[in-house]
């Protein structure tokens, strides 16, 4: 099990702190996003996940990074202002 956290708009349009799930790669934790959002009525995307910055472990990573046991994994999305 891999632990995620989400922080930003992320966090607020998911309705989701954070979760505990079973990837093997961040790219799996996508669906897993995804299904949890809409458990809470919520809608998020591919693109609003790929929008964000990525960490595991504390080091910056990519949907393709593989995952293990015990992994924490950050999401967190980008801030714009203007």
């Amino acid at each position: 099990m891999v632990n995620v956290k989400l922080f930003g708009l992320l966090r607020i349009d998911s309705g989701i702190k954070e979760f505990t799930a079973e990837a093997y790669s961040v790219k799996e934790l996508y669906l897993v996003l995804s299904e949890k959002a809409l458990q809470n009525g919520k809608t998020i995307t591919a693109k609003d996940i790929n929008s964000c910055a990525v960490m595991v472990n504390g080091q910056q990573a990519g949907k393709n990074t593989k995952l293990k046991d015990g992994d924490q994994v950050v999401f967190m999305s980008m801030v714009a202002g203007g």
